[in-house]
């Protein structure tokens, strides 16, 4: 049996998986590795880890490499979340086998068209159509220098974004972004998310209250938790606002009203507690973006989960959702919903473990990476 190797460029360290495309990434190699598959990863970082054992254990060689933050790289056509990532090294230890080599988004691409590189099968997972990605950090961003900064990034990549046409493969994220590459390009594939979570926990009845968690380093979710803190102010129901970071900045918002709590986060066993306490999650985001990693671990292990447009455009996921467009119908919704029991957790148990099965994913992506291979 001919060994499956698979070169992995990710745009960050994805341990600890404690942000969406951290989570993608990293229970993507970890289903790769159960299913048999030899792991060369490379992962560009601000500061490079004394050691990764959580990593040694799923891959075969790990290497990390500095990002640049070279100023200048801001005048350049090319983005710079591209340029800062370029790294004559990781050519060097791409070539030590001829794996295919996955790319984990247009982050990571820069020397993929390189001399060297040219016979190898080369496949890239879309994370995020990124110049609408920044273009939706921007109009969330009050800082008048980021939001020029965003703003110019988005443009770049409007050029940049041509670079998928020479990929054997695309692999999009969600069924919007499959279908504008292949409108364009017409090399691309839908896989779900990697998400991490193996079983729908059946938590029906009541719940305690509203939920909402999120990095609030991003501008989108601070905008968003500014929006929900005036819809709770004029409701009767409990709101948990929980989160790793920004702390001050909720509590200062959330005042005095007393329906409104913020918790620190402080790892993913303390944020499976609050899921399996909540009854309603709110799922919201002001900018189209992939899918929310936050839905499915909601799905997997709380009760209703109300969402927006904006957070998944897969109808087999989004029909366990409840939609709302409007503050208006937001409130309604949860008027109605906090007297109502939850009572769908079977019938989502026995789809949502198929069709968002981790290792499932992963052989139809081997699948793919075969085919190319041959």
């Amino acid at each position: 049996m001919q060994k499956k190797e698979l070169h992995i460029v990710s745009f960050d360290n994805p341990f600890p998986p404690n942000y969406g495309g951290a989570i993608e990434v990293f229970y993507k190699i970890k289903a790769l590795h159960e299913i048999g598959y030899a792991i060369y990863l490379h992962c560009f970082v601000n500061s490079v880890p004394d050691q990764s054992p959580e990593l040694d254990a799923i891959v075969s060689e790990v290497y990390f490499y500095k990002n640049s933050h070279n100023p200048f790289y801001f005048f350049s056509k090319t983005p710079f979340s591209v340029l800062s990532r370029n790294n004559r090294e990781l050519l060097n230890n791409l070539k030590k086998n001829d794996a295919p080599i996955l790319y984990e988004g247009l982050k990571t691409a820069y020397r993929f068209e390189a001399k060297l590189l040219q016979s190898r099968v080369k496949v890239i997972r879309m994370h995020n159509l990124e110049q609408d990605y920044f273009k939706g950090i921007a109009l969330s961003e009050n800082n008048l220098i980021k939001k020029i900064l965003y703003f110019l990034e988005s443009k770049k990549y409007e050029s940049y974004e041509k670079k998928l046409q020479h990929f054997d493969k695309v692999l999009a994220l969600s069924r919007f972004e499959n279908d504008y590459v292949n409108s364009k390009f017409h090399n691309s594939s839908y896989i779900p998310v990697f998400h991490g979570n193996e079983k729908v926990e059946i938590i029906e009845g009541f719940g305690k209250y509203a939920f909402y968690h999120g990095d609030l380093r991003t501008s989108d979710n601070r905008k968003v938790v500014k929006y929900l803190i005036e819809v709770f102010k004029n409701l009767d129901y409990k709101l948990v606002i929980a989160s790793g970071s920004k702390e001050k900045m909720v509590r200062r918002l959330i005042g005095n009203t007393q329906n409104i709590e913020f918790v620190f986060l402080k790892d993913f066993e303390m944020l499976k507690q609050l899921l399996g306490e909540a009854h309603i999650n709110l799922i919201l985001s002001f900018q189209r973006s992939g899918t929310k990693l936050k839905l499915l671990n909601s799905l997997f292990r709380s009760r209703f989960c109300i969402i927006n447009e904006n957070i998944i455009d897969d109808e087999i996921v989004s029909d366990f959702c409840i939609k709302t467009d409007s503050k208006e119908k937001l409130i309604s919704l949860i008027n109605f919903l906090k007297s109502q029991p939850y009572l769908d957790g079977e019938k989502k148990k026995a789809v949502l473990e198929e069709y968002l099965n981790d290792r499932t994913n992963a052989q139809i992506l081997s699948g793919i990476l075969e085919s190319l291979n041959r």
